[in-house]
């Protein structure tokens, strides 16, 4: 599907990203096309993260995951996790063309991570649907 979205809804997916992610404490939410054109970017203020270079290898290692699911029998993987020492990242897939990119501390924790992503790609999903 062709998405060419306008600027009420890509206003309605940052109050998304604000109200559901950012205020419960993540450092940075990055949600991108597979080509890694970056749709919307919120951080904290204390980010130092080239964003840009950031977006482009998540949606290439998104890809190179989805090929490896593939090669396993799985149509896709919709979600990947990495733990680091200081900051942990989260990737979900959006739709078929979408990726919601979080980096946060170790003061969340994942499960709660997990279900204010989910929310958020239901809400998020239905204003790229409007």
């Amino acid at each position: 599907m062709d998405y060419n979205l306008g600027p009420e809804q890509l206003t309605k997916i940052e109050e998304v990203l604000q109200e559901d992610l950012m205020e419960m404490g993540v450092h940075c939410v990055i949600f991108i096309d597979m080509a890694g054109n970056i749709v919307a970017n919120l951080d904290d203020g204390e980010i130092k993260h080239d964003v840009y270079s950031l977006a482009a290898l998540a949606a290439g290692n998104f890809g190179a995951v989805s090929a490896m699911a593939q090669m396993i029998g799985e149509e896709d993987f919709s979600l990947l996790f990495h733990k680091g020492e200081k900051e942990s990242i989260h990737f979900s897939k959006v739709l078929t063309d979408f990726l919601l990119i979080v980096i946060f501390g170790h003061e969340i924790s994942l499960g709660l991570l997990r279900l204010k992503v989910t929310e958020s790609i239901e809400k998020i999903e239905k204003v790229l649907k409007s």
